[in-house]
């Protein structure tokens, strides 16, 4: 009896420890989601360019002054695409540049150090009109400052300085805000021919060819913008005084921005915005924005939806983000969806940074926001959140729409702040729609003032994680 007593005692202690042991195995073998990341990395190549320089002084550009090298430029552009590539070079000195830069295969824009190209603020200089995106929605509108469509292996580099010279006296003011320059009587984008009619022709699925925006509309241009171009560089250079969003690729493929260093203060000064972009990496910049910092999107509405393309396999690593309205965002105009957002060993750190981490989506937008990954985030002071999600983020268009988003599977690992109004601000959409399945691990929150906001939240596992010096518990649905 004395026998089959042991017997039963050591099976039932077996029973009772199989299972974390199970546990630890499965654990042990879990795919690690940064293997990802490499994958996307491998899979990303820089362009190369042949050994061969077209100086667009050779094409009779003079610097200084109020002369216009553009002419040059577009020369040098064609000569070096005609021979099969090579650089288009800026030399050193102060250009002025009276209207877009257009991009062509194998040619690799490159500013030489202490080259600074000035570009027009007048719109008409922008004309006539190319195919684009402004605010996630296709139009034909003012050409962005430096513009690619369709095009392959293409860059801009070099230590030079672009400066879009936007300010309140000039394409600000279209914003129809009076601390912005703009006074009654004077463009705006609110006339109804601009902004609500873009919006309405995208809601009402109006053919994209009749979208015809430009000369007396007043949408401001992007400035930088490969449009389904593959192989791009941007590398080294400084970019200053955007008229809206400063780079913006659009449905392009194998792009490296390495090493750039962005300033603009404007109203919809995002510093970064890949669009329905894949295979992206951002690398080594610094942003200093009037909105923000980097936003990864996928389409407004009915555009996002009818075209589906999702931004996909991002890699941010090593920025660092100054002022803006969020450091490393997702959304708003995300209904194409996006997965398999890396974010990795970055600084951010400003009272003019409203949050570090950010996903902004509302109810007409659809799409299914997942697979976002933030490991070793230093973060000094942002002004509201470390970790915002909220899916009832402004509509300005039609209300009507219901197309409710998805927003899961986020993973914050090893992030450490030092001040902010909110751990975790947290607005899901109802008790229905929720932000799903977050996980934290190894964070550190000091000096948070409110603790944590979590509002239609589900499956919020905290993982050896502390604010201000206390341990954090799993929160759920309504939790605060």
């Amino acid at each position: 009896m004395k026998k089959y007593i042991l017997i039963g005692v050591v099976a039932l202690l077996w029973a009772c420890n199989s299972a974390p042991v199970e546990e630890q195995q499965a654990a042990s073998t879990a795919p690690d989601p940064w293997d990802k990341a490499r994958e996307i990395l491998m899979a990303i190549e820089r362009p190369t360019f042949p050994d061969r320089d077209f100086n667009i002084t050779d094409f009779g550009a003079t610097a200084g002054g109020e002369a216009d090298c553009l002419p040059a430029i577009r020369a040098a552009i064609d000569s070096c695409h005609a021979a099969g590539g090579g650089r288009v070079v800026v030399p050193g000195g102060n250009w002025f540049c009276a209207g877009p830069v257009h991009l062509k295969s194998n040619v690799n824009f490159h500013l030489a150090e202490a080259c600074t190209i000035r570009f027009s603020t007048n719109a008409a200089d922008y004309l006539p009109v190319v195919f684009t995106r402004w605010e996630g929605v296709e139009c034909y509108n003012y050409s962005p400052l430096i513009y690619a469509f369709e095009q392959e292996n293409i860059a801009v580099t070099g230590k030079g300085v672009l400066d879009g010279q936007a300010s309140t006296e000039n394409w600000w003011s279209w914003v129809e805000k009076n601390e912005l320059g703009w006074k009654e009587g004077m463009p705006s984008q609110a006339d109804p021919l601009s902004r609500p009619r873009l919006f309405a022709w995208n809601t009402e699925e109006v053919p994209v060819e009749d979208r015809k925006l430009g000369e007396g509309t007043y949408l401001r241009p992007n400035f930088l913008q490969p449009y389904r171009c593959k192989n791009v560089l941007i590398e080294d250079v400084t970019i200053k005084n955007s008229p809206m969003w400063v780079m913006h690729p659009v449905l392009s493929e194998n792009i490296t921005i390495q090493g750039v260093k962005v300033i603009s203060h404007g109203p919809n000064s995002d510093g970064c915005d890949p669009e329905c972009c894949k295979n992206v990496l951002i690398k080594n910049c610094y942003f200093d924005t009037g909105d923000d910092c980097i936003a990864l999107k996928s389409g407004r509405n009915q555009d996002g939806r009818r075209l589906g393309r999702p931004i996909e396999n991002v890699v941010i690593q090593d920025c660092q983000m100054k002022d803006g309205h969020g450091g490393v965002v997702i959304g708003s105009e995300v209904s194409g969806g996006a997965r398999y957002i890396f974010a990795e060993n970055c600084n951010m750190d400003s009272p003019n940074l409203d949050r570090a981490l950010r996903v902004k989506t509302n109810k007409v937008r659809g799409g299914t926001i997942e697979q976002l990954y933030f490991r070793n985030i230093t973060v000094g002071e942002v002004r509201e959140a470390v970790l915002r999600v909220n899916m009832r983020y402004p509509i300005y268009s039609d209300t009507n729409q219901v197309y409710l988003p998805v927003v899961k599977d986020i993973l914050v690992e090893n992030v450490a702040s030092a001040k902010s109004r909110y751990g975790l601000l947290i607005d899901g959409y109802d008790a229905t729609h929720t932000v799903k399945s977050v996980r934290l691990v190894n964070c550190n929150f000091g000096g948070v003032e409110q603790g944590n906001a979590i509002k239609f939240g589900e499956d919020f596992v905290f993982e050896n994680c502390l604010m201000n010096g206390e341990v954090m518990t799993n929160a759920n649905n309504g939790d605060e």
